[in-house]
């Protein structure tokens, strides 16, 4: 059925609803369950936390940080300071955005729920990020204010002062006078929830795109709430008893869906961790007794090769996202312990996972099927649906979809005929089975990261040296993909280690240091078309084979 809008909305600052897309380039929605039909008037926050005390669940832990537990309840009285703070002592108003910057940690998750209590809308970012991305963000989506942690302030704090749109950054994290926790000290634990549209914007997620500027994509509070009433309901299985743990970021929605929202559906608790590297993750399941873990293949496999297997003792269900499973680390998690990995396909534009597979139903190799509520098919460049066993642009609707802020053009690029395009080239097979063939674009997914290869040619050629350069992924044993650069200098004589390793440092110094080249090739110059253009596939090639 079409999209609808709610007519009445609580946004006092209607900026977020008047940059969706123009109605006719929405996706189609598929509301093929049941539950995933909710009230016009709903707000994600207050179904997810403080419906979660009202049933009883106040004193069940939530969220577990090291030795520090927080319960339902703790949580429910820290995100309700905060909302006070930020609509008493920064006059936020239901709409404004709120920019979040923090690793995984208690506050942060607090914070998040604060901004939607409050009717605002949360923008989170991943701590590695530069102040030249973050100041991308606060004027993309005009965001007037942010709560920080006081151990990332410095590069906030140069966003703030090149955005004059961010009025006000408060800190967490901190004994400071005047920082968030010294002004929550002083509200009361209560807070008189906003009444949102279920079509109000309740978060805006940035992703890297191909162009080199990151993509706001918008998600209502229903979205947040049906992606926990889908993909974990359906496909995962979680009980009360469960404890999730993982590493993705809660900036990213992988992360805010795993270590967040999934659990506190049905009532049980997640292991936040700052640091959450392959190295490190074995003992954070050992030590609180994890069961179920979200994280990339490519910590799978270094797990797997690694890691003591009675670490994982507890462990009864695995996650792989954020790139592709090679079946060949599929089957390195099973030798190592015993477990199938459910491979979850989603993307940042669709919120969370859309093709997957229950445990008895996966199929090593397979991504697996479209999960209930939502539909999948292959079409061909003319937008003509497949037959199975052909390859093609995997196609999504359900009920969640591509709503990018202010960016028609992108918009009717992922959106066409009511289908999500997600940039993946699949095939189906006879039985419904999605297998993963390449990236359709020029996104580099390395390590769970997505990174935009011109926009780390853009960063390399602020560099003195650097006269040309183009990026590519190169294949790689350990990560999977690697970002590559191939890079043509002003000097010839310049061609040297050193110079390489401070084009690395530059990238790292400038951009999130998860985007740097980690291979860097000097050449005389870059293949080209007639007319200028530079053939990126013919590098891509010559990566591939190992050049």
């Amino acid at each position: 059925m079409p999209e609808r809008v709610q007519a009445f909305s609580a946004h006092v600052d209607t900026f977020a609803r008047d940059r969706l897309p123009p109605a006719a380039d929405w996706p189609q929605m598929f509301f093929a369950l049941p539950e995933l039909y909710y009230p016009p008037r709903i707000n994600a926050a207050v179904e997810l936390l403080d419906r979660a005390v009202a049933r009883g669940w106040g004193l069940r832990p939530c969220l577990r940080f090291g030795r520090e537990i927080w319960t339902y309840a703790d949580l429910l009285a820290k995100a309700n300071r905060i909302a006070r703070v930020l609509v008493e002592d920064m006059g936020l108003k239901p709409g404004n955005r709120v920019l979040l910057r923090a690793a995984n940690n208690p506050t942060m998750v607090a914070c998040w729920f604060a901004v939607l209590k409050a009717g605002g809308i949360a923008v989170a970012t991943m701590p590695l990020l530069r102040a030249k991305e973050l100041t991308y963000i606060l004027e993309k989506a005009q965001v007037g204010l942010a709560l920080c942690d006081a151990r990332l302030a410095e590069e906030m704090v140069k966003a703030k002062d090149a955005a004059p749109v961010c009025r006000d950054v408060l800190c967490f994290n901190t004994d400071a006078p005047g920082g968030l926790e010294s002004r929550m000290a002083a509200k009361a634990p209560t807070f008189d929830n906003c009444a949102t549209a279920a079509t109000d914007v309740a978060l805006i997620a940035f992703t890297s795109g191909t162009t080199g500027n990151a993509k706001g994509t918008m998600h209502f509070h229903r979205d947040v709430l049906a992606i926990c009433d889908a993909f974990p309901h359906y496909i995962l299985e979680p009980t009360s008893d469960d404890i999730f743990t993982g590493s993705p970021p809660l900036a990213f929605t992988f992360g805010l869906g795993g270590l967040v929202t999934f659990p506190m559906r049905v009532g049980a608790s997640t292991v936040l961790a700052e640091k959450a590297a392959p190295e490190l993750l074995p003992q954070i399941v050992q030590d609180h007794k994890a069961t179920i873990l979200f994280t990339a293949p490519t910590a799978y496999r270094a797990m797997a090769d690694n890691a003591p297997r009675a670490a994982f003792a507890s462990l009864r269900k695995g996650v792989s996202a954020g790139e592709h499973l090679p079946l060949a680390t599929f089957e390195a998690w099973r030798r190592f312990s015993g477990l199938k990995l459910y491979d979850g396909l989603g993307a940042t534009e669709m919120l969370h996972i859309f093709v997957s597979a229950r445990q008895e139903d996966i199929v090593p190799g397979a991504t697996g099927k479209a999960i209930p509520g939502y539909a999948a098919c292959i079409l061909d460049d003319d937008g003509n649906v497949l037959p199975p066993g052909e390859v093609g642009r995997l196609a999504i609707r359900g009920a969640t979809g591509c709503r990018y802020l202010d960016d028609p053009a992108r918009q009717r690029a992922y959106v066409q005929n009511g289908w999500n395009l997600t940039g993946d080239a699949y095939r189906m097979d006879e039985n419904g089975y999605f297998w993963y063939q390449a990236r359709t674009d020029d996104m580099i997914v390395t390590a769970g990261y997505n990174v935009s290869g011109p926009e780390v040619e853009g960063v390399l050629l602020e560099h003195a040296k650097v006269k040309e350069c183009a990026v590519v992924g190169a294949p790689d044993a350990e990560r999977g993909t690697i970002v590559k650069a191939y890079v043509v200098l002003r000097d010839a004589a310049d061609a040297t280690p050193e110079t390489l390793k401070a084009l690395q440092d530059h990238v790292k110094a400038t951009i999130a240091p998860y985007k740097y080249p980690r291979a860097l090739e000097f050449v005389d110059a870059l293949p080209r078309t007639e007319t200028g253009k530079v053939q990126r596939f013919k590098l891509r090639q010559q990566a591939a084979a190992g050049g």
